[in-house]
């Protein structure tokens, strides 16, 4: 490959690692033709990028970047796939996914500034709530209390006009 070929490709990764916020690296050597067509196609459903990378471009790719991405390169070993995704969890779910087959098997993630190394890390990720789920979780939250008093003032309108109207129609 060429010197200006590589150059390109590690300007690629790197505006990738930029314009995506978590990034997977994971091993798909061991899957066949049908099932890597298959990866490919839950993946593009999932809008997440799927780009198989050698793994000195990709570290040079990090170096690159202002960010300090050292404590992936010891993962850096043997074939890598680096999964781009906006969404937290949704790489996760995917590689959860397909873990019958062992494959992909998750080698490390960035994830919301955050590293995780090896594939124990995997149930934490799936758990792992995206923007939308926290935001969802934050409103029901502050609605809450507001339905309760809602509630009560409406329950309690009924309980004081029935004292009222009993006070009012009893014999004096």
């Amino acid at each position: 490959m060429k010197r200006e070929d590589k150059q390109q490709i590690i300007e690629q990764l790197s505006a990738d690692i930029q314009e995506y916020e978590n990034f997977y690296l994971t091993d798909i050597a061991t899957l066949n033709a049908v099932k890597t067509s298959k990866l490919r196609s839950e993946c593009f459903k999932e809008d997440i990028k799927l780009v198989v990378v050698k793994n000195t471009l990709l570290q040079k790719a990090f170096e690159s970047l202002e960010g300090k991405y050292e404590e992936l390169y010891p993962i850096l070993k043997g074939n890598t796939a680096i999964m781009f995704s906006n969404s937290a969890n949704a790489p996760a779910k995917l590689i959860d996914k397909f873990k019958a087959d062992k494959v992909p098997s998750l080698k490390g993630a960035y994830v919301q500034e955050s590293f995780f190394i090896g594939a124990e890390t995997l149930k934490d990720l799936v758990n792992i709530k995206s923007k939308t789920e926290l935001i969802g979780d934050v409103i029901s939250i502050l609605q809450s209390p507001a339905k309760n008093v809602i509630s009560a003032l409406q329950s309690g309108g009924t309980i004081i006009h029935g004292v009222l109207k009993t006070l009012s129609e009893r014999e004096q």
